[in-house]
């Protein structure tokens, strides 16, 4: 472990005892807001301060076995050497716990997301392309037992999505494909194709959390331009019928979005909103990671679209992430849904890099 990264746990234990200390003094009785504000500071770095607190006992007993080990008795030796075999592999293990617990937590991490494809160069295949992914993601969420919520797409003239936005409702939806925005690139035989020929097409993905009600960013009603119109539909007695979906412009950025899933203009709007705010959101955070972190491999929450992250060779069945120059042969599995073995490896390497950082 790095010097820098062992005087960082050192500090953070010193503080869980401090904010200890200050949690059991009397004068904080009736400062419910000061008491709060230390308790789920507490609470978070807990973890770190025990796991330090039983890698240095660890290191310890280490200690103690090497020190046995110059021992005239052949027996005491022999002990000492099968506590060192024990102990050294443990502490390898503490270290990297530690670390990992080091990482900054991203506040969405638990939370929804909201998921954009849009076609992009390819025409038809695009848009088929488009379909195919939003299938392979909505058969990854109910892999996990998530809610798929169309909001709204445009569909294609030969099947799939010119462009299709949702809304993935579970736990950890955030952590699990936030590495997943980016242009993916599809290299196959179109249906339409007569002569056999692999077409190259492309579409975009964007991942946005959803905004929590305490992280709320506050639009003013004159930035606001809203429309109503008639939601299209597969038919029903509702559709085309009333003015229920809804489009609201964010007129400083320009920004569009819409949602014709509910029946109710009202359920609509609110919806509308929420898309809105997050896509806000997102522009601030790449601002940000623009400008803190440009050179990154893994951009991530950046929505990042002229950037290829990914390859879908059909010919080969083949997969690359270009990203980490990961290839896999599983392709007909993974736009099945089984997508851990690509998400894994990512996040793998996002966590190595901010180790880099911490260190």
């Amino acid at each position: 472990m790095r010097d820098s990264i062992r005087r960082r746990l050192e500090r953070l234990t010193d503080r869980y005892e401090e904010v200890g200390r200050l949690l059991s003094d009397p004068s904080l009785q009736g400062r419910s807001d000061r008491f709060r504000e230390l308790s789920m500071e507490y609470s978070r770095i807990e973890s770190v301060a025990v796991g330090f607190r039983a890698l240095l006992a660890l290191e310890a007993d280490l200690r103690n076995a090497v020190d046995m080990s110059n021992d005239s008795d052949p027996e005491i030796r022999s002990m000492a050497d099968d506590e060192q075999r024990d102990v050294a592999p443990r502490i390898l293990a503490a270290e990297e716990e530690l670390q990992r617990l080091l990482i900054p937590k991203d506040v969405h991490d638990e939370g929804n997301i909201y998921l954009e494809i849009r076609a992009g160069a390819g025409g038809d295949e695009a848009a088929i392309f488009a379909g195919d992914l939003f299938r392979m993601y909505s058969r990854y969420a109910d892999n996990h037992g998530w809610r798929v919520e169309i909001l709204s797409d445009s569909r294609g003239e030969h099947g799939g999505y010119r462009e299709v936005i949702s809304r993935i409702v579970g736990q950890g939806v955030y952590s699990k494909l936030k590495f997943e925005s980016g242009t993916h690139r599809v290299q196959r035989v179109p249906a339409t194709e007569a002569q056999g020929r692999v077409h190259t097409s492309t579409c975009t993905v964007a991942i946005l959390p959803e905004l929590v009600e305490v992280e709320d960013i506050p639009i003013s009603d004159a930035d606001l331009k809203v429309d109503t119109y008639r939601a299209s539909g597969a038919g029903g007695q509702h559709v085309n019928k009333t003015d229920s979906a809804v489009r609201i412009t964010h007129l400083p950025t320009g920004l569009v979005v819409e949602c014709q899933e509910e029946r109710s203009q009202h359920k609509n709007r609110s919806r509308a909103m929420s898309l809105l705010k997050a896509r806000l959101l997102q522009a601030e955070r790449e601002k940000q990671t623009n400008q803190q972190a440009s050179a990154r491999k893994l951009q991530v929450g950046r929505g990042d679209r002229s950037e290829r992250i990914r390859t879908y060779n059909f010919p080969q069945g083949r997969l690359t992430d270009h990203r980490i120059e990961l290839t896999l042969y599983r392709l007909e599995a993974i736009v099945g849904g089984t997508l851990d073995e690509i998400l894994a490896p990512l996040a793998r390497e996002f966590e190595a890099e901010q180790l880099a950082e911490l260190e």
